[in-house]
């Protein structure tokens, strides 16, 4: 029982046939889920252009607006005018914006910009939203320049037509990039959060690529079906949502759907090399995605703002994806019945394959064992790949696995999934024979249908829907029809779903993760491959017949990536306009007055060790250091360093007062014990305490951190549970490390990495409470 599963006439022939008509439904999906829309020209008043947004964008996002920076002020009051203009009422809501994560309470001053326009016969509040700050490093045109200028434009047409039955918000919120501040404070404080309604989020990752609908609130149903109707591009499957709540990053939305808000998160995700860098401008950001962006905003804020909103409330989630440019919904009480469809489905072809006696039952079930091999192996070379690339290149470890130009390395990934995959086959296939290993390859998919529909329902149909149709074809194939193409046809037909949905998944997952993660990205290839066997079959010889490419395929294969290795090495250089990254900066020890250079770079750049030249860390202030750093001796300034104040202490409960002469407006403290609690007062605003869970790792224990730091300073309460006495070090920061005395102009192939505590100088003084 070593028997093929579909035996055809002219096999070669049908199989790279078959192979060809599944690769054009491969290559065809991709490229219409990667497009944006093409930019409308100015002269269009009716529909949202891209080229009008553009003339805002140019206004504010030229440079980087970090919280309390002099240009976040401009753009503030640049937003604040542009609504006043277009007839909505302004506030700027001032402001304390607080976030918890382990070990860490992160407090900041904010400004968020909240513009009205009251509706006709409001049924609730429609509520646009997209943070106007960028990361210090870079000017922000995508992340999220494009999506605040595309509410500029959307809320002029919307104002110029009269405006909507429901009442609509736009919400600019501040602080977004030091954790969600300005959207926390929103919902904390203002009155608007409490009245809840529609949120639309807009963010980005990259600098093109589709608006992608990524995220949901709970009980999604009724959203859903309204944005496949109103968006003439939708974008985005249920799945995404599934993954991204595994994933550690939070946008507004987290903040917004967890008041109570229903809605919609959107992003763009492509590109993302750029993300948080210099590279994040205007130059590199892609009308296209600005113009899907605009476009999507604009037809659901016109659905919405005439929408029976409280009806839009639903008991259950939908399960939605693009199939053949066609935008398919239907309820996650389906999902069930559909997975378990799959697993009769693939349990009726085993029947099948045991009645005509092509495999055994414990043939099988090994083929469906074994096959744990290659989706292992796919993650373990998918991994291995990261790790041979970051040493043959260390400047790929600070872009956290996204390249500026990876094709090169995706067709390795490819190459290694076939490899893993292709070398479990052919050494199997005459054993346990190809309808045994094809049969209990589909158990896979079958079961992660299974897994999916119990604990992340909205991508169930990423894995059952291909197990039910390659099931299906392959049944249809051996049906007894006359026709000699029947067989071709209906392997086709089942193999279509699979290549419409699992490399897109994979393209998705690779746009949004990148290569540090290219081991998920084989396994998913693998997966597919697992999905083509009974088309693969079709080109080898009967399995009886010894035959060299049990040896040849896979070692093919292997020389393919190797070679394409080499070209992504070569093709992917640094320069000017594809820069690598590079982590420096400048620390002074205000207590003994000596300076240094400060990396956390594994492996140095050529310009990061003109500075630093060795781990010795002895000159930093105490608890300074985070992790392995590479220092350097630097020429000190004179800086008198951030003023802590005791004003009281109460058991374990510190109370201060801190201060940055030097008028620095970002603030760091560090303390040598855990924390649980911390509070943070500003003169005129509303002092805000967060609970504290953890401890910080590889540095001390407990920190807070305050951003936007007023004139004034500010007062600081931390609790350390059973402790009589701490040492805090505080450190105020400036982005100016271009004026750091003795450093190097910086080459036009490096920009500034993404990690926070670089590219600054920082003055610390260390205190005993």
């Amino acid at each position: 029982m070593i028997e093929k599963l579909i035996e055809v006439p002219r096999r070669v022939v049908t199989g790279v046939a078959v192979l060809l008509v599944v690769g054009a439904v491969v290559a065809l999906t991709v490229m219409a889920e990667g497009s944006g829309q093409q930019p409308v020209p100015v002269s269009s008043a009716e529909k949202f252009s891209a080229e009008r947004a553009m003339t805002d964008l140019a206004r504010f996002a030229t440079e980087s607006r970090p919280l309390g920076s002099p240009a976040s002020d401009r753009a503030r009051d640049y937003l604040a005018g542009q609504l006043r203009s277009a007839g909505f009422s302004v506030e700027i809501q001032h402001a304390i914006g607080a976030e918890a994560s382990t070990g860490l309470a992160s407090f900041g001053r904010v400004d968020n910009v909240v513009a009205t326009l009251p509706g006709r016969h409001p049924t609730g509040t429609v509520l646009l939203a997209a943070h106007y700050d960028s990361a210090a490093m870079g000017p922000g045109a995508s992340d999220d320049g494009a999506a605040v200028a595309a509410m500029l434009e959307v809320g002029r047409m919307v104002s110029r037509q009269g405006g909507l039955r429901n009442d609509l918000v736009l919400l600019f919120t501040d602080g977004e990039e030091d954790g969600l501040l300005g959207a926390e404070a929103f919902v904390r404080e203002h009155p608007l959060a409490r009245r809840g309604g529609v949120v639309l989020n807009w963010e980005a990752r990259g600098v093109s690529g589709p608006s992608l609908m990524f995220e949901t609130s709970k009980d999604n149903a009724e959203l859903v079906s309204l944005f496949a109707d109103a968006v003439p591009h939708p974008r985005g499957d249920s799945s995404m949502v599934e993954v991204y709540r595994l994933l550690p990053n939070n946008t507004d939305f987290t903040a917004l759907s967890g008041a109570g808000f229903l809605g919609l998160n959107f992003a763009n995700i492509e590109n993302s090399s750029y993300y948080h860098t210099a590279g994040d401008s205007i130059d590199n950001l892609d009308r296209r995605s600005l113009q899907h962006h605009g476009e999507n905003m604009l037809n659901l804020t016109r659905s919405l703002g005439e929408a029976d909103l409280p009806g839009l409330r639903s008991d259950h989630d939908a399960t939605y994806f693009r199939l053949s440019g066609v935008m398919i919904t239907y309820s996650n009480a389906l999902v069930w019945p559909i997975a378990v469809l799959a697993v009769l489905l693939v349990a009726a072809l085993a029947l099948v394959a045991r009645v005509r006696q092509l495999a055994s039952v414990p043939r099988m079930l090994l083929g469906a064992a074994s096959a744990v091999l290659p989706l292992a192996g796919s993650v373990l070379l998918g991994q291995v790949l990261w790790s041979v690339l970051v040493g043959l290149r260390p400047g790929y470890d600070l872009m956290g696995g996204l390249l500026h130009r990876p094709l090169a390395y995706q067709v390795v990934l490819a190459a290694l999934a076939a490899t893993a995959l292709l070398g479990w086959y052919l050494l199997l296939r005459r054993r346990l024979g190809p309808a045994a290993l094809a049969t209990g390859a589909l158990v896979w998919p079958a079961a992660l249908g299974v897994v999916c529909a119990a604990m992340a329902p909205g991508a169930s149909f990423l894995f059952a829907l291909p197990a039910l149709f390659v099931a299906t074809g392959a049944l249809l194939a051996m049906l007894p029809v006359r026709w000699s193409a029947w067989p071709a046809v209906a392997l086709a037909l089942g193999s279509l779903v699979s290549a419409a949905l699992l490399p897109a998944l994979v393209h998705n997952l690779f746009n949004g993760m990148g290569l540090a993660f290219g081991g998920v990205d084989a396994a998913v290839l693998a997966l597919f491959g697992l999905t083509l066997l009974p088309v693969v079959e079709l080109l080898l010889p009967a399995p009886t017949i010894r035959s060299r490419a049990t040896v040849a395929v896979p070692l093919t294969a292997m020389v393919l990536a190797t070679a394409m290795v080499a070209a992504g090495l070569v093709v992917d250089g640094f320069d000017a306009k594809h820069p690598q990254r590079a982590h420096l900066a400048y620390v002074l020890n205000a207590d003994t007055g000596e300076a240094s250079w400060v990396s956390g770079e594994a492996d140095p750049t050529d310009w990061t060790r003109q500075h630093v030249k060795d781990h010795d860390v002895s000159r930093l202030p105490p608890g300074y250091a985070r992790g392995q750093l590479w220092t350097g001796p630097a020429d000190p300034i004179t800086a008198e360093g951030p003023k802590v104040q005791v004003r009281a202490r109460e058991g374990d409960t510190v109370r201060m007062h801190v201060t940055s002469p030097r008028s620095a407006t970002s603030l760091v403290l560090r303390i040598d014990h855990g924390i649980d609690r911390a509070t943070a007062t500003a003169p005129g605003m509303t002092p805000v305490t967060l609970d504290i869970a953890g401890v910080r790792a590889n540095t001390w224990p407990g920190e807070i951190r305050f951003r936007d730091l007023p004139p004034e300073g500010v007062d600081i309460a931390l609790r350390s549970p059973g402790t009589t006495r701490i040492r805090v070090t505080a450190i105020d920061e400036t982005h100016n490390l271009a004026d750091a005395p003795g450093i190097s102009p910086r080459p036009e192939d490096t920009v500034a990495s993404t990690r926070e505590d670089g590219n600054l100088i920082a003055v610390a003084r260390t205190y005993e409470l």
